[in-house]
């Protein structure tokens, strides 16, 4: 047998990985993040357990990198869909919408995302954390900010207060209050993004998350592998 090329090889090792992001965001979402071992990540995906050790340095950084894959890939999606536009207050709208929605949709998922935010470890950059933060940052310049690098990191507080406030188990507030505030804030009219009582077809609710996680080429098709 030949041996597999470099361009092959690369894009079975990318597959893999997308598959184990994928298996982690299911398996939390499911049973939490204590319930879910690298093992049941693993077979999820039909990986060798060992490929999981060998892409992340453990199961913290695994699903922090799998839900902020989740975050700017729902971001993006928001921010794209038809009609697509280039104003800036109807971008941030749909962004605000967007992270929110995932608080409201995905409770679980994010309830331990934020939580593992505050262990020992803390916040660990990663390139889908970098995907987010470019998103959030284009964002910010398009509403019309004189100041990325202040206005950015704020906005990110606030989400991040938000999703914190949705999740508190016993006493969450409702999203169309914190909807309110963040509109507020950012002077955006209310009709603006996805009000609370409008749906979007594919929205975060969605069961099916493989399209945040497409194992095919660019062109939707997996790579022949020559033997």
């Amino acid at each position: 047998m030949s041996p597999r090329s470099a361009s092959v090889n690369e894009e079975l090792r990318r597959r893999s990985k997308e598959r184990l992001l994928q298996a982690a965001v299911e398996l939390v979402g499911e049973h939490g993040f204590e319930a879910t071992t690298l093992g049941d990540i693993a077979d999820r995906a039909g990986s060798a357990r060992g490929l999981v050790s060998y892409y992340f340095p453990g199961k913290r950084q695994l699903v922090q990198s799998a839900v902020h894959r989740l975050m700017h890939r729902t971001l993006e999606e928001a921010l794209e869909r038809e009609p697509r536009t280039e104003d800036g207050r109807e971008r941030m709208a749909r962004a605000i919408d967007a992270i929110l929605g995932l608080a409201r949709d995905r409770p679980v998922l994010m309830r331990q995302h934020m939580a593992g935010l505050l262990q020992a470890e803390g916040f660990m950059p990663c390139p889908e954390q970098r995907r987010l933060a470019e998103l959030l940052r284009d964002t910010v310049a398009r509403r019309g900010s004189r100041d990325v690098d202040s206005d950015y990191p704020m906005l990110r507080a606030l989400l991040m207060g938000a999703v914190y406030a949705v999740l508190v188990p016993g006493v969450p507030m409702p999203v169309p209050v914190l909807r309110a505030e963040l509109f507020k804030r950012y002077r955006l009219d209310w009709e603006m993004g996805v009000p609370p009582e409008a749906t979007v077809p594919g929205g975060t609710g969605d069961a099916d998350l493989s399209r945040f996680f497409a194992t095919g080429s660019a062109q939707g098709r997996e790579p022949e592998v020559q033997a």
